[in-house]
């Protein structure tokens, strides 16, 4: 049955099933994280322990700590969360695509499935991205610190900073899939996206400056430079989709 043959009650019935499929996804990546909550928690402070073994210099040893009964269970139930959701995605997308897919036309039902496998990618690659640069973003906060400053990390405090810092991160590196996406739908096009580049390279930099959670340059930089080129490439395939489809036309 069509979108358009469908009746308002199948329509709510129809989401209803998606968002339960969705949450179920979510409940097993979570169960999964918990199960294997050590190894990732090893895992996500692997830079933390790098750093404190590579500068001796800085008083740390590598070691999280909880400052109250309830920071250890509320940080892994946090992580699980956030994982579990992040695990869940490719199930997540395929049912928004699945429950919209009736509503598109022939011509745009073949990108659907690229733009979900680009944002899964492209999420992916942040969030590594975020994780390669940690070491080198507690380095530089360590350091101004101020010396003879012993560095103890809450557990709750440093897992929320890695979470932020890689959905920053991966939320970031999505801004291509949304260019691409305007320039198919028409409302902006690829030669004004081209003449404002100047404005665009300024907002990328202003918009790394605020999403970055530890607000060092290093980190923003790691941000910031990628999704300048990010851009121009989705400048580019943006350009060359809108030509295909007019040439077609034609």
């Amino acid at each position: 049955m069509s979108s358009s043959e469908m009746t308002m009650v199948e329509h709510l019935g129809e989401l209803r099933m998606r968002i339960i499929r969705s949450l179920l996804a979510v409940g097993i990546g979570m169960i999964v994280v918990l199960v294997f909550y050590d190894p990732i928690k090893e895992f996500l402070t692997q830079p933390y322990r790098d750093l404190c073994n590579e500068r001796q210099d800085f008083e740390c040893d590598g070691s999280l700590f909880a400052l109250g009964p309830l920071d250890g269970f509320s940080a892994r139930v946090r992580l699980s969360v956030y994982l579990g959701i992040a695990m869940a995605a490719p199930i997540i997308l395929w049912q928004i695509w699945r429950f919209i897919v009736p509503a598109l036309e022939k011509k745009e039902k073949r990108y659907a499935l690229p733009f979900v496998l680009a944002t899964l990618v492209l999420f992916a690659t942040g969030a590594y991205l975020a994780y390669w640069t940690l070491d080198k973003a507690l380095e530089f906060l360590v350091t101004w610190s101020g010396d003879d400053v012993n560095q103890t990390y809450q557990i709750m405090s440093y897992m929320n900073l890695v979470i932020m810092m890689m959905l920053a991160f991966g939320i970031g590196f999505l801004s291509p899939v949304l260019i691409v996406f305007a320039q198919l739908v028409g409302v902006v096009t690829p030669k004004t996206l081209m003449k404002k580049w100047r404005y665009a390279m300024m907002l990328i930099f202003v918009a790394a400056a605020v999403i970055t959670p530890s607000g060092d340059p290093v980190s923003m930089l790691a941000l910031a430079i990628p999704l300048t080129v990010l851009y121009a490439i989705a400048v580019v395939i943006g350009w060359l989709l809108v030509r295909g489809r007019e040439t077609t036309s034609v």
